[in-house]
C-alpha cells in the first residue's frame, strides 16, 4: 500500500495508475478504525481495481471544540489494520490540516430541508463541514465509488446533495451498519465511553427494536415516547432526540401510513460521548 501527506503526492500517483481503464472506490474516514470501516474498506477492494483510504479529522465538521479535542487519533493503529487488507496499488491520503485548508474556509452550502432537522439541528455547521471536505477529497481522488455506512444516514443525503450540487460524477455506496454483538452500533467514539456507559448503550439498539416491533396501530409520537422514556430510564443515557423519517426527504412522518421507506432515528448521549443509530422501520408494507 501506498502513503501520502499531500494533494500533489496523491495526485501524482493517481496520474500514474489512472492511464488504463480502471475503477478507484473511495473510503473517506477520520481515522480510529474500526470494523465498520474495515467492511467499507473489503467491499472497494471487491468491487474496484484499486482503493484509496481517507484519514483525515475534519475540525470544520466539528460544532463542539472539545469533542475535536477528544475525537482519537490512531494514526499508526489504523495503518496496521488497513495493511492487511490493501493491495500495492491500493494508497492511504492521510493530510495535514494546513494541506486540507491552507486558508480559511468561506464556502456555504445550502441543503435546504435536508440539514435543517435531527443532526442538522443539533449541530449546527456540521453539514457544511462534511460538504467542504467530501468534496475536497472527491476532486483530489476523482473516485468512481464512494462507500460510507448506512450510521451516518442523513450525511448520506448531504453528500449525495452536495454531488448533485457539484456535478460530480461519482456512485454513492451505503453499507449495512456493522454492530458489536450485543447490538451496539460501531463507532469511533465508542473508546471513550466509561465500562458503566458501555454496558448500558446496548440499549439503544434493543429500544428501537423491540417498540418498533410493537407498533401496529400506533402513531410515530407515540413510539418516540416510549423509546425515550425506556432509553433514559437508566439514568446513564439521555436521548437528544427520535424521529421517524421519509429515508429520501428526512422529514419526519406523523403516521405510518406512508407509502415511501421509513427510518427511525435516534441521537443519545452517553456522559461526554454522542452516539447516533438508525435502523429502517418498514420498507413499503414490511415491517421491521
Amino acid at each position: 500500500m501506498n502513503i501520502f501527506n499531500t494533494i500533489a503526492d496523491t495526485r501524482s500517483y493517481l496520474a500514474t495508475v489512472r492511464n488504463r481503464p480502471v475503477t478507484l472506490g473511495l473510503v473517506p474516514t477520520m481515522g480510529a478504525l474500526h470494523e465498520g470501516h474495515l467492511s467499507l474498506v473489503r467491499r472497494s477492494v471487491e468491487e474496484n481495481h484499486f482503493t484509496g483510504i481517507s484519514i483525515f479529522v475534519n475540525p470544520i465538521q466539528f460544532n463542539n471544540p472539545a469533542d475535536l479535542e477528544k475525537y482519537p487519533r490512531t494514526l499508526e493503529a489504523d495503518l496496521r489494520l488497513l495493511e492487511p487488507l490493501l493491495g500495492e496499488n491500493d494508497f492511504i491520503f492521510a493530510p495535514s490540516v494546513k494541506e486540507m485548508y491552507p486558508i480559511p474556509e468561506t464556502h456555504v452550502y445550502r441543503f435546504g430541508p435536508l440539514e435543517t432537522t435531527m443532526e442538522g439541528a443539533f449541530r449546527p455547521g456540521h453539514f457544511n463541514g462534511v460538504g467542504i471536505v467530501v468534496n475536497k477529497l472527491f476532486r483530489i481522488t476523482q473516485p468512481d465509488r464512494a462507500y460510507f455506512g448506512e450510521k451516518d444516514f442523513q450525511q448520506l443525503a448531504i453528500i449525495r446533495r452536495m454531488t448533485e450540487i457539484e456535478n460530480i460524477k461519482v456512485k454513492i455506496i451505503p453499507c449495512p451498519i456493522i454492530r458489536e454483538p450485543d447490538g451496539l452500533a460501531m463507532s469511533s467514539r465508542n473508546v471513550r465511553l466509561t465500562p458503566e456507559h458501555r454496558k448500558a448503550a446496548p440499549l439503544i439498539y434493543r429500544s428501537m427494536i423491540e417498540i418498533c416491533r410493537s407498533a401496529e396501530g400506533r402513531y410515530p409520537d407515540d413510539l418516540k415516547n416510549d423509546i425515550r422514556s425506556r432509553i433514559d430510564s437508566t439514568g446513564l443515557l439521555v436521548t437528544e432526540y427520535i424521529e421517524f423519517a421519509e429515508e429520501s426527504t428526512l422529514q419526519p412522518v406523523k403516521t405510518f401510513e406512508h407509502k415511501g421507506n421509513v427510518r427511525c432515528f435516534v441521537a443519545v448521549r452517553a456522559g461526554d460521548v454522542r452516539l447516533i443509530d438508525n435502523l429502517r422501520f418498514f420498507k413499503g408494507d414490511e415491517r421491521h
